[in-house]
């Protein structure tokens, strides 16, 4: 009877494996992440748990859901999933459970709305047909408020819905409109729906302002993802009450670094600094490298309102104009932040480096800090350009450093991603008058070498030398095979090719696709493809290593300001050095979740107000002609993206006036029935702007 080493026989392993996989049938696992929760750490055990999978797949009792990811197969008329909207009214329940998704009538949907998490009743399938159902259930509502436009009739009022997936308007009786006046934005909450009606009874929670006035607009996108735009007076008030005072007992308790070089390097406009570098040489010639990080769980007591509050946002938000800080000003941008000539409490991580970057020691605790000096990037840049500028000593000796863990990285695999971020020159009033590229320099890279190596010897102290300890990891899976393969697909049309032998790996390729690219019309929309060919990384206590990075163990540590699981690590790593166990596993999963969630919110938040601000800044252009790339292409239309500003916007399939043209959802590319003549992904188009629609956050372009 084949046995692992840790002593389980394979008839044994199956039961568990198959008792892991039906405890939570909607989630999917690698068999890494099985034989953790399973406590096997031993390689013959993984494979053999490798191997049960596959026969478990072939025998019909697991389906392999993605490359690498199983799940129980589904043999029970109900499945569980969430649902895709349409604006017609009817939606489609995407779930793991079935490799098509579930066509649900508008009738059938049950008032389940998108994103709600339903329980589905699958009818007897005909062949060759979508597989269709009906909501019995509706589990989880993704949300109960919405932002609109405030219609108001004689006797009742509407909220019009901004969000394109809401197909219903919302009744709000005019007792509820709370002070909302005609075509106002507001925010309406669903009080009830009575499944016979068509539409759901709300009232007005939230009146935002009248629409295009700049503020008006950034607080209906926060709404919109239901982000928050202030603190309450209590949250304000119970910041107020943190002593932000060092005293004697605090000092004594830490190391002092204070004597030594540090200094920070943040955006001009940074207004919070949660991490500084300190550097010194060392009687043997090697370096002492400090990451000195803002100890914000020194004042963020558990259960305190700040602390359910930051737990509740878990991160910062970043609009094109604003920060929505996760913390109170007073924490974020005094107490904690690491401003310059100011003793301050930090959570460090301590490296000694010999000349070739190699760690021969390293110490994580807490200590106090004064920094002396703080850099914005342009200046540090300065710095490493020239030779020469404050402290060039200690920025010089690190930048060499941090050059040297760079190319250790990207020769053991870790991708080269760099986007381009967008950024803008608004005026007084929030109007956008340009449009930049922020680029990555060297003093960039410096900082993140050196964040990256605290992030990733904190996990690795924990996950290797604490072994079975539970832990807050950044995780990242491996990419889905058949998105890696359309992507391949899809850039020999720009005479580029991903992978050239089997000997050559996917991040040596794709690292040397990015370096080809660079500065050419097509590199945005192909570093966005492949972004998109990737998987998202997340939070997670089940640990599988950090695939872009190449880091068989990463973390969060660096940013406690602005994240709370770099709360949730500090917390972590305080009870391990001083010898307590935290415990509760499933209480931190649970917060892992909410942060993932929170982070992909706040990023799509992110993505809406960089939207609207291109609109906006187009809005004046209408008639102009510019050269785009064809960024998108589905049965409506085809997508354009503006070489020298990235705004993209549409161009609608009636536009194409010169043929009857058909999607090709294969080849990505819309096809002329007559004429033969095809638009397709990548190609080069002049294009004119013929509306820029603020309310819809749309640009509408015809060839030129």
């Amino acid at each position: 009877m084949a046995k692992s080493d840790s002593g389980n026989s394979r008839e044994s392993l199956i039961g568990q494996i198959l008792a892991t996989l039906t405890k939570t049938p909607e989630q999917g696992f690698n068999y890494k992440q099985i034989a953790k929760r399973l406590n096997i750490t031993d390689a013959p055990g993984r494979q053999m748990i490798s191997d049960i999978l596959k026969d478990l797949t072939k025998q019909g009792s697991v389906q392999e859901i993605f490359h690498g990811k199983y799940k129980v197969k589904v043999t029970r008329g109900y499945i569980t999933g969430t649902v895709d909207m349409t604006r017609m009214g009817y939606g489609f329940i995407s779930t793991d459970d079935l490799e098509d998704d579930v066509f649900v009538t508008a009738k059938n949907l049950k008032t389940a709305l998108h994103g709600d998490k339903v329980k589905v009743w699958l009818y007897a399938k005909r062949k060759g047909a979508r597989p269709e159902g009906e909501v019995v259930e509706i589990i989880e509502r993704w949300r109960t408020s919405f932002v609109g436009t405030v219609e108001i009739m004689p006797n009742f009022a509407f909220l019009i819905p901004d969000n394109k997936n809401m197909p219903f308007d919302l009744f709000i009786p005019t007792s509820k409109l709370n002070g909302a006046k005609q075509g106002q934005k507001a925010v309406a909450k669903v009080v009830d729906w009575d499944p016979k009606s068509k539409n759901p009874v709300a009232e007005i929670i939230n009146v935002l302002g009248y629409p295009g006035l700049h503020e008006t607009e950034m607080h209906a996108i926060l709404a919109e993802f239901e982000l928050p735009y202030n603190f309450t007076e209590e949250v304000e008030a119970d910041a107020e009450k943190i002593d932000g005072e060092i005293t004697e007992n605090d000092i004594k308790v830490r190391r002092d670094f204070r004597e030594i070089p540090t200094f920070t390097i943040d955006p001009s406009d940074a207004k919070d600094f949660d991490d500084a570098l300190s550097l010194k040489q060392l009687e043997n010639g090697n370096w002492e490298a400090g990451i000195h990080i803002a100890d914000v769980t020194h004042y963020v007591k558990m259960d305190s309102l700040v602390e359910e509050e930051a737990r509740q946002r878990a991160t910062s938000i970043y609009l094109v104009d604003r920060v929505v800080p996760m913390l109170p000003e007073r924490l974020s941008n005094h107490i904690c932040s690491l401003n310059p000539a100011e003793d301050k409490l930090t959570y460090s991580a301590v490296f000694e480096l010999n000349d070739k970057s190699e760690v021969i020691n390293e110490w994580f605790g807490k200590t106090i800090i004064n920094s002396d000096k703080r850099f914005s990037y342009n200046e540090a840049q300065q710095v490493i350009d020239t030779g020469d500028g404050d402290m060039k000593e200690q920025v010089l000796v690190l930048h060499r450093l941090a050059q040297q863990l760079r190319a250790k990285r990207f020769a053991s695999g870790a991708f080269a991603f760099e986007k381009i971020e967008v950024k803008f020159d608004l005026d007084e009033a929030g109007k956008p008058l340009g449009i930049k590229f922020r680029e990555m320099g060297t003093a960039n890279q410096l900082i993140e070498e050196f964040m990256l190596l605290a992030n990733k010897r904190v996990a690795e102290y924990v996950g290797k030398k604490l072994r079975g300890k539970t832990f807050v990891y950044r995780i990242h899976d491996k990419p889905d095979p058949e998105k890696i393969s359309n992507f391949s697909h899809f850039i020999t049309r720009f005479g580029y090719k991903l992978i050239e032998d089997d000997k050559t790996s996917l991040p040596k390729a794709m690292n040397k696709l990015l370096h080809s690219v660079a500065g050419k019309k097509e590199q945005n929309i192909i570093e966005t493809l492949a972004l998109r060919s990737m998987a998202k990384a997340i939070y997670s206590t089940d640990n599988i290593g950090h695939y872009g990075l190449s880091f068989k163990y990463y973390t969060h540590f660096t940013s406690p300001i602005r994240r709370y699981p770099d709360m949730m690590v500090h917390r972590l790593m305080s009870a391990y050095l001083a010898g307590e166990n935290p415990g509760g596993k499933d209480k931190y999963e649970k917060l892992c979740n909410h942060s993932s969630k929170m982070e992909r919110l706040s990023a799509e938040a992110e993505r809406a107000s960089v939207k609207y601000k291109q609109v906006e800044y187009m809005s004046d252009k209408t008639g102009n002609v510019f050269e785009g790339v064809i960024s998108g292409v589905t049965e409506w239309g085809i997508y354009v993206e503006i070489i020298e500003n990235q705004c993209e916007g549409m161009i609608h399939i009636r536009e194409l006036a010169d043929d009857f043209y058909e999607y090709d959802e294969e080849n990505y590319c819309i096809k002329g029935r007559s004429t033969g003549k095809i638009y397709t992904l990548g190609d080069r188009v002049n294009i004119e702007v013929v509306k820029a629609d603020l309310q819809k956050k749309q640009l509408d372009y015809r060839l030129a």
